[in-house]
C-alpha cells in the first residue's frame, strides 16, 4: 500500500477506538456494561444488528461468492422477513417483560437451571468459536495479499477491538456501530462506482447486469430442482432459504446472545420491535447489493485480464515446488486465453446485437476453460507435499481493490474490512461475556456481590473471550470453500436445537424440564452426526435443512418423552 493509504487506514482506526473510549464513560454496574440502561432507540438498535450480523465476511467473502456462483446466496436471507414478525409477535414480548440480562434466563424461570445452563453453554461454544472465525477470516486474506504476518494480523485485527470493548462494553460498541456502519457502506459504493468507471467506452451498469445475466450470474430465484428431482444437498434455492433459512435466522435473531444483547437495550418493547421489523425488510436488499458488487467485478474482468488465480501467494508457492515447470506451462496457455477473451469482448468489435452474441459465447468458452486450468491450480495446492490453500473465493474481491482502486481508496476499503470485523466481534464479546456473567459466574457463585465488582467480573470475562478468539483466530486455516458458508455451517449445528428449546418454552406448555432437556442433548447429538456423515459423503443434505431438522427434532422428541414419562411438577410459566 501507498503512504496515503497507511494514512487514511491509520486514521480512521485511530479515530474508531477513540471515539469508542469517549462514549463509554458510563455506570460501572451490569445493566450498563451489557444493556446500556435499557435506553437506546430504535434506530441505535437496527444498526446495531445490521452492524452485527454484517461482518468482514459479509464483506469480503459475499462478493466472491457471487463472483463464481452468481446471486443464489441472497436467498439464504428469504426467511428473513418472516422470522422478524415472529419474534416481534412471540420473543421481544416475554423478554422485555421479564427484563432479562441475556434470553437463557427465560428458559430457568420455564423450565429450571440446567436447561438455562446447558442451552448457554451451547451459545457460548458456537459464539466463541464464529467469533474467532471472524477474526481469521479478514487477517488470513490480509496477510496473504499484502505480505502481512499472520500472527501479528490477528493480534492487530482481534487485540485492539479488545480496548474499547474491555473498557465501555455495549455502549462502546454500539455507538462506534454507528460510524463504523456509514464508513462501511460508503466504501462499498464507492468499490461499485469504480467498477462501473473502469468498464471499456461507453458501457454502464445495465451494460454490466447484461454480462453478468449472460454469464449466469444472476440467477436470485432458482428451485433447488434438476431432471433427477428436488436435489436437498443444493445449499441456496428458494426453499432451502424460505424454510430452513426461516428456522437459522429466528434462532439467530431470537436465542443469540449476540442479536438479543442488541434489542433488550431497548427503551420500549416499540423500539425493539421497529428496529427487528425494519432489519426484516433492509437486510435482504442490502445483502442484494453486496452480492451485486461480486457480479459487476466479474464483468470487469471480461474485458481485463483476469488473474489465474486471486491468491497470489499461492502461485509463488506452487513456484518452488516440483510444480513449477508444469505451473509456467499452465500460465503460458492462461495468458493466450485471456488476450483472445479481450479481443472477442472488445464493445467496438461488430454491431451491437453481434456483440452480445459473441459476449455470450465467448463467456461460455472462456469460463470452462478457465475453469479447468484452475482445477489443476487447486489439485496442486492440495498435494500433501504442496499443503497450500486451494479456496479463491475469498480473495477475488480484496484482490480487484488492491489492484484497481485509486490511492487513498485501497486504505479505506482496508479500513472498512477492520471496522465490519470489529462491530461484529465487538458484540459477540460483549454477548459472550454478559452469558459467561449471568448464566454461569453468578449461578456457581450465589454470594452477593457489589455493583462494582460484576462489573470487573464481566471485564475479565470480554479479556478472557478476547484473547480466546484471538487464538482460534490463529488456529483457524482451511475453514471451507467460502468464508461466509463456514460460519453459517457452524452455526446450523447449533441453532436448531437451541430454537428448539425455546419453541418448546412458549407454544407446549405442558411439556416439563426432563423431556427437553434430554431431547436437547440426543437431537444435539444426531445433528453433529449428519454434519459429519455429510463430510464423508455418506449423506448428502444442505446445511441450512439442519435448523430445520434440530428445531423439529427437539419439538418432536419432548413430546414422545413427555407423553412416555408423564412428568410433573412442571414450573409455573414465565
Amino acid at each position: 500500500m501507498s503512504l496515503t493509504d497507511w494514512i487514511v487506514l491509520i486514521v480512521t482506526l485511530a479515530g474508531i477506538i477513540l471515539y469508542g473510549l469517549y462514549k463509554s464513560k458510563s455506570e460501572k454496574n451490569l445493566e450498563s456494561y451489557f444493556l446500556l440502561n435499557r435506553s437506546s432507540s430504535w434506530f441505535l438498535i437496527l444498526l446495531g444488528i445490521m452492524g452485527t450480523q454484517a461482518s468482514a465476511v459479509t464483506f469480503l467473502s459475499a462478493p466472491g461468492q457471487s463472483y463464481t456462483d452468481g446471486m443464489r446466496f441472497v436467498q439464504y436471507y428469504f426467511g428473513l422477513p418472516l422470522a422478524m414478525v415472529v419474534l416481534c409477535i412471540t420473543f421481544v414480548p416475554v423478554f422485555h417483560r421479564l427484563k432479562l440480562f441475556t434470553a437463557y434466563e427465560f428458559l430457568e424461570k420455564r423450565f429450571d437451571g440446567k436447561t438455562r445452563t446447558f442451552t448457554s453453554l451451547l451459545f457460548l461454544l458456537q459464539r466463541g468459536l464464529s467469533t474467532g472465525i471472524s477474526i481469521s477470516a479478514p487477517s488470513i486474506i490480509l496477510s496473504s495479499l499484502l505480505g502481512w504476518n499472520i500472527l501479528w494480523t490477528n493480534i492487530l485485527m482481534g487485540g485492539l477491538l479488545i480496548i474499547y470493548t474491555f473498557t465501555g462494553g455495549a455502549k462502546a460498541v454500539a455507538y462506534t456501530q454507528q460510524i463504523q456502519f456509514i464508513i462501511i457502506f460508503a466504501g462499498m459504493f464507492i468499490v461499485g462506482y469504480t467498477v462501473v468507471h473502469l468498464l471499456p467506452g461507453n458501457m454502464g451498469l445495465s451494460d454490466a447486469l447484461h454480462i453478468g445475466g449472460k454469464a449466469g450470474k444472476l440467477n436470485v430465484i432458482t428451485s433447488g430442482r434438476d431432471e433427477k428431482g428436488f436435489q436437498w444437498n443444493d445449499r441456496y434455492n428458494i426453499w432451502s432459504g424460505i424454510i430452513g433459512g426461516f428456522f437459522l435466522q429466528l434462532s439467530y435473531f431470537g436465542t443469540d446472545q449476540s442479536q438479543v444483547g442488541r434489542y433488550l437495550t431497548a427503551r420500549s418493547t416499540r423500539a425493539s420491535k421497529l428496529s427487528l421489523l425494519l432489519n426484516g425488510l433492509v437486510k435482504v436488499p442490502m445483502q442484494f447489493g453486496i452480492l451485486l458488487l461480486g457480479v459487476l467485478v466479474f464483468s470487469y474482468y471480461q474485458f481485463a485480464k483476469e488473474p489465474l488465480f486471486f491468491n497470489q501467494s499461492q502461485l509463488d508457492l506452487l513456484a518452488k515446488t516440483k510444480y513449477a515447470d508444469s505451473l509456467k506451462i499452465v500460465m503460458k496457455d492462461y495468458d493466450a486465453l485471456q488476450k483472445e477473451k479481450i479481443a472477442q469482448m472488445n464493445p467496438s468489435h461488430g454491431t451491437v446485437v453481434e456483440n452480445r452474441m459473441q459476449q455470450g459465447l465467448t463467456m461460455q468458452y472462456v469460463q470452462q476453460r478457465q475453469s479447468g486450468l484452475r482445477s489443476i491450480i487447486q489439485r496442486w495446492l492440495n498435494d500433501k507435499d504442496v499443503k497450500g490453500d486451494a479456496n479463491d473465493t475469498n480473495y477475488i474481491f480484496l484482490r480487484f481493490v488492491v489492484d484497481h482502486l485509486p490511492r487513498g481508496l485501497v486504505g479505506l476499503l482496508i479500513a472498512v474490512i477492520f471496522l465490519s470485523a470489529w462491530g461484529s466481534v465487538a458484540a459477540s464479546l460483549n454477548a459472550l461475556s454478559s452469558a459467561t456473567m449471568n448464566d454461569i459466574h453468578k449461578r456457581l457463585i450465589r454470594k452477593p456481590e457489589s455493583q462494582k465488582k460484576e462489573y470487573h467480573y464481566s471485564q475479565i470475562y470480554t479479556l478472557i473471550w478476547g484473547i480466546f478468539c484471538v487464538v482460534i483466530a490463529q488456529l483457524a486455516y482451511n475453514i471451507g470453500n467460502s468464508l461466509i458458508e463456514a460460519v453459517n455451517v457452524l452455526g446450523s449445528l447449533f441453532y436448531g436445537v437451541i430454537l428448539g428449546i425455546f419453541l418448546v418454552a412458549f407454544y407446549l406448555k405442558k411439556v416439563g424440564a426432563t423431556p427437553v432437556f434430554m431431547s436437547a442433548v440426543i437431537v444435539e447429538i444426531f445433528v453433529v452426526g449428519i454434519h459429519i456423515l455429510n463430510q464423508k459423503g455418506i449423506v448428502n443434505i444442505s446445511f441450512l435443512w439442519l435448523n430445520a431438522i434440530g428445531a423439529l427434532g427437539v419439538i418432536g422428541m419432548s413430546m414422545l418423552l413427555q407423553g412416555l414419562t408423564k412428568a410433573q411438577g412442571i414450573k409455573p410459566n414465565a
